[in-house]
């Protein structure tokens, strides 16, 4: 039997979902559950590139304590400067990714409550973010390590794939419909998806030994630069040479428009970010273009992983 209070309370909140708008208590739709997919994408490249400004301007440190700014203070103070505003800033900015996760994630589970993949994207996307804050608190308390900042690094392009993954799951990016590609065309693409990686990680060994180290003080790997840098431009012509392959393999497969226009856009952002990279190795490793060619490197991820996603299992 159930009491007068419980009673009471049952027609108050019945009474309170009756006086909130309707646009707070429908289901979200099509268009809502899209615009959040891209938009955490949109915010795990921004983090990328504010993360990048923050190294390119030697403000790595500028906050040199975590999860405090300093010893005795969660936030900058006017004698840390321009790099402590910076620093500071970029932490504060995690916070803005972190919403973008959590609405994302209400809006997938309130949308599409029996989509289990496109949840459990979403929920690899909001456990991300402290995830990658508290990898940034232990690049801070090493001193920038190079090793630490490039696994940063990569565990924010990682995310960026979830994001694809996510777009494409709710609808944008294309389907690969009925389309069974032989299998040596799926482990072209599954090897050229490889190759990607091998290529950014290098990248991120090529940062860690050369003069961007995110402060003056900061360690670098060790490593030549002239070596690791050469070591990387292989690596990159093989990418391209197994882009070129999987164009001409999915071509000739018969694959759909989806599949060739993801093969068509890698190769280009991968030409593009090769005269970005050659440019700025020899022009010595100018701010503009090194951040320019970190954007490249998020958009060659998210090619790759549209390519991937557009080449289906049998």
């Amino acid at each position: 039997m159930i009491g007068g209070s419980e009673v009471g309370a049952v027609s108050m909140r019945a009474g309170l979902a009756q006086r909130l708008p309707d646009r707070l208590t429908r289901t979200p739709g099509p268009g809502a559950l899209r615009a959040v997919a891209v938009a955490s994408l949109l915010a795990n490249v921004g983090i990328v590139l504010t993360g990048g400004a923050v190294r390119l301007t030697g403000s790595g440190l500028g906050c040199p304590s975590w999860p405090r700014c300093t010893a005795d203070s969660y936030v900058v103070h006017g004698e840390l400067g321009l790099h402590g505003v910076i620093e500071f800033g970029n932490r504060m900015l995690t916070f803005a990714v972190a919403a973008v996760a959590l609405v994302t994630l209400l809006v997938v589970w309130r949308a599409r409550p029996g989509d289990r993949v496109a949840l459990r994207l979403a929920v690899v996307l909001a456990v991300g973010v402290p995830a990658q804050a508290v990898l940034g608190g232990l690049t801070v308390l090493t001193d920038l390590n190079p090793w630490l900042v490039a696994f940063h690094l990569l565990l924010s392009l990682a995310m960026i794939a979830v994001s694809v993954g996510l777009v494409r799951q709710v609808g944008w990016g294309g389907s690969a419909g009925a389309w069974s590609p032989p299998s040596a065309v799926r482990w072209l693409v599954l090897a050229t998806y490889g190759a990607t990686w091998v290529v950014l990680y290098l990248g991120t060994v090529v940062t860690g030994s050369g003069p961007h180290a995110g402060d003056v003080d900061s360690p670098r790997n060790g490593l030549d630069p002239a070596l690791v840098s050469q070591l990387h431009a292989d690596a990159v012509l093989m990418l391209v040479g197994l882009t070129v392959g999987v164009l001409v393999a999915v071509h000739t497969a018969g694959a759909p428009t989806g599949a060739l226009r993801a093969a068509w856009w890698l190769l280009g952002v991968e030409l593009a970010q090769g005269v970005v990279g050659f440019v700025q190795y020899f022009t010595g490793l100018p701010v503009a273009l090194v951040e320019l060619h970190l954007l490249g490197a998020c958009a060659t991820i998210v090619a790759a992983t549209a390519l991937v996603l557009s080449v289906p299992r049998r």
